[in-house]
């Protein structure tokens, strides 16, 4: 492939597309990975595009400063940024994610960004409408296609609890394979993604682990200072949980654990959802209580200034999402306590990290009594802590995380896959007249039909270099390391 100006040559300036629902000013989830990844890019000389919605996450409420607004061009660390209006539930059910989704659908492909043919189009999945629009354009420009699976949709549907899940299980399972079957490669953030992705149709080969990393700063102020500000007594055992307050993270655990002992201190730092009814199921535990996020530069030392922090999941959740927030407790260096699901990667990611301990799900007891332990052996806990930063110096480094990118642009770019150069039509493969999940594409149009912009996708193939074999490991893009870390949750 060429660069933005259609010379060849690896290391040149080239022009990237991402498409990513979530993006800055939202400070937690997928949209500081898309962030960086993004500024990352521009930093190095390449012309870069970001096609995203309106902030709204994690308190599923439009940011203020983007309330009203219908498209957006804004220019944010030196990256192109064009924003396009959707709905936004405030609360979760399959219909309104549903909804949620085909609105993003809808209007990305309507109005697609302003910008030359790019070199490559990128795109952050769990939106399941990102990864269509994302596979559409690229089709439309004839470039290499490539997903990188944050959350599995479909699983999460089958595993969050969310009313009408089975049924939207599998709807999101089809738009999924019908994203990912139309990828140059596929990137996932956990090796306990890959299993899913492959029985998605995805050849195993094209399958790359580009694991996440710690986004946030190590804390630089003397916990004591925090906790007294926050009006947490040095006798105070605090159990801090931060981030999203959805349904699959079941923190209604955390409200039974603080239930059952008085004398701790439940904190749940963030917004989501589920922060009303969680609210209401503590009423009658003043133990516990709620806290706005945290401004970025004061988020480490929060999360320092606790004694343990917690992340919960329901017994369902096994391998469609590892929490985000898992980068930076580790960073933090407290010891974390993981009321998990155990052989899945949230488990396996606490495991590798030494920084932890297991307990089963939605158990209040076996959560207490972990964290009674920890409170009974500071010397134990201070250990456990201080394997968490050393973790992240060895694996989740920004500089390491963003190679694993690069790397995996370059080997899109830089090469030929089956035999075929990345970006151009792959006949008899995935070509025109292809319907997309059920016959139709998401939205109700088949893939052989209009393309964004009016264009026909089908005579050109798909874009990207089909779904068939096995792709080359050469030194671009080989497997990512060692694959640990976690994605962004939702």
């Amino acid at each position: 492939m060429g660069d933005a100006d259609g010379t060849g040559g690896g290391g040149r300036r080239r022009r990237l597309l991402l498409v990513s629902t979530n993006y800055a000013p939202e400070h937690t989830g997928i949209g500081p990975y898309a962030t960086q990844i993004a500024e990352h890019w521009a930093a190095l000389g390449h012309e870069t595009h970001v096609l995203a919605g309106m902030p709204h996450y994690p308190s599923w409420s439009v940011d203020p400063a983007y309330r009203g607004a219908w498209r957006r061009t804004e220019a944010r660390g030196g990256v192109t940024v064009h924003r396009r209006r959707h709905t936004v539930p405030p609360r979760q059910t399959a219909v309104r994610r549903a909804l949620f989704e085909g609105s993003v659908l809808a209007h990305q492909l309507a109005a697609p960004p302003r910008m030359a043919r790019p070199d490559a189009v990128l795109a952050q999945l769990p939106s399941l409408a990102g990864g269509v629009v994302a596979a559409r354009l690229a089709a439309r420009w004839r470039v290499p296609f490539v997903p990188v699976v944050q959350d599995l949709m479909g699983a999460a549907a089958a595993q969050s609890g969310i009313e009408g899940g089975d049924r939207a299980a599998a709807a999101a399972s089809r738009v999924e394979a019908y994203v990912l079957r139309r990828a140059a490669l596929v990137g996932v953030i956990h090796e306990t993604f890959t299993a899913r992705v492959t029985a998605l149709g995805v050849a195993p080969g094209r399958i790359r682990v580009v694991p996440n990393w710690s986004h946030v700063a190590a804390p630089s102020r003397p916990r004591e200072e925090t906790r007294r500000r926050l009006g947490w007594a040095p006798a105070d055992t605090v159990v801090l949980h931060s981030g999203n307050m959805g349904l699959k993270q079941g923190l209604e655990v955390l409200v039974g654990a603080a239930r059952l002992d008085p004398a701790l201190r439940v904190v749940l730092m963030g917004d989501g959802n589920q922060r009303e009814a969680l609210g209401r199921l503590a009423a009658d535990v003043p133990n516990l209580e709620f806290l706005p996020p945290a401004a970025d530069a004061d988020f480490p030392e929060v999360l320092a200034a606790a004694d343990v922090l917690a992340v919960t999941q329901r017994a369902s959740v096994l391998d469609m999402s590892v929490p985000s927030k898992l980068t930076s407790y580790f960073a933090a260096g407290r010891p974390v306590v993981a009321s998990v699901a155990d052989g899945g990667g949230t488990a396996e990611e606490v495991r590798r990290s030494g920084a932890g301990v297991l307990v089963p799900p939605e158990d209040p007891a076996a959560l207490l009594a972990a964290v009674r332990g920890l409170a009974a052996d500071p010397g134990a806990a201070d250990a456990l802590g201080a394997a968490g930063p050393r973790h992240v110096a060895a694996h989740l480094s920004r500089a390491a995380g963003l190679a694993r990118y690069d790397a995996l642009l370059e080997e899109v770019l830089g090469g030929v896959l089956d035999g075929v150069r990345v970006g151009t039509a792959r006949t008899g493969v995935t070509g025109g007249g292809e319907g997309g999940p059920g016959g139709a594409a998401p939205g109700g149009a088949a893939s052989g039909g209009a393309a964004p912009g009016g264009a026909a996708s089908g005579g050109a193939g798909t874009g990207g270099a089909g779904t068939g074999g096995a792709a080359s490991d050469g030194a671009g893009g080989g497997r990512a390391g060692r694959a640990g870390v976690e994605g962004a949750e939702r």
